[in-house]
């Protein structure tokens, strides 16, 4: 059996780490990184997820902030708060959360935020600076996975990694991620996607496998070259009689068949996503301290 990758192990790790930083600014009277959230409309998934980021920024040390704004908002004054926080010097890191009401159009918001405070990574400057391999903020899902390979033991370096799925928010960036010439990278990267009239190869090819496709349990172990390190993105929920709620959650992997098969795993719930917030807390730490000069 697969040793099971434990995200929510890995990202507390990571969480300590950023809250030890925080402890030293404070000593040395620093300036403490600053968070803001904005949440347009009352999506529940939304609201969510901003709950937990702000518990994370209160564990971690930071002061943050989060902007409430009705559905009705317009674009204009989304992009004029987005202005005021760019320029407001005690809030370092800005992060919208996705998805927006329909008349606002995503990528002028994103690209409204400034560089040097888009934590989340989104950001045409940001995403451009991955490409070429420079110094930048890593959208944090995919950063979270290289950091669950690292510290897992699993470096990818001169691996054959296959991503499932072309996503702006993991597919692509993960795979320019794990491609550079660099320490936790230098892999051999395919990007598998629906243009594909037969995946199997690819699957049974790869050394590293990244599910990202949002499919509940679409990749079988009988799919996967025995070794195989399994990343899990997907979250899925499927009916399920048998539980108090009448559904459960799911990986883009069947994980019983994939882990008799594979060498290590990530379990759905408790493997991706709890890397996701500690990145998030890593990336706004790293914008304070480039922001502020340390």
């Amino acid at each position: 059996m697969a040793l099971i990758i434990d995200g929510k192990k890995i990202a507390e790790s990571i969480r300590a780490e950023v809250r030890a930083e925080v402890e030293e600014i404070k000593k040395n009277r620093g300036r403490l990184p600053g968070l803001a959230f904005i949440l347009v409309g009352e999506h529940p998934a939304s609201q969510s997820y901003v709950k937990m980021k702000g518990k994370a920024c209160k564990e971690a040390g930071f002061n943050s902030l989060t902007d409430r704004l009705p559905a009705n908002t317009t674009e204009e004054a989304l992009l004029a708060r987005l202005r005021e926080l760019n320029e407001d010097p005690a809030i370092h890191g800005i992060l919208v959360q996705l998805p927006l009401p329909k008349h606002m159009n995503e990528s002028r918001v994103i690209a409204a935020i400034d560089p040097r405070k888009d934590v989340d990574g989104f950001h045409p400057v940001n995403v451009g600076k991955l490409m070429i391999g420079e110094e930048t903020f890593v959208p944090c899902t995919p950063a979270g996975i290289q950091e669950l390979l690292m510290r897992s033991g699993n470096d990818p370096a001169g691996k054959h990694v296959v991503v499932v799925g072309r996503s702006n928010i993991v597919g692509k960036p993960i795979a320019n991620i794990l491609l550079q010439k660099r320490a936790g990278a230098n892999a051999i990267v395919t990007i598998v996607h629906t243009g594909a009239a037969d995946m199997a190869p690819y699957l049974k090819s790869a050394d590293i496998l990244i599910a990202a496709v949002g499919k509940p349990e679409f990749i079988h172990g009988e799919q996967l070259k025995p070794g195989v390190v399994v990343i899990d993105v997907g979250i899925n929920r499927i009916p399920d009689p048998g539980s108090k709620t009448g559904s459960r959650i799911v990986g883009d992997v069947h994980f019983e068949s994939a882990a008799k098969v594979a060498k290590a795993i990530t379990p759905v719930p408790g493997g991706v996503g709890p890397m996701t917030i500690a990145m998030l807390m890593k990336n706004t730490l790293k914008a304070r301290n480039l922001i502020e000069k340390r």
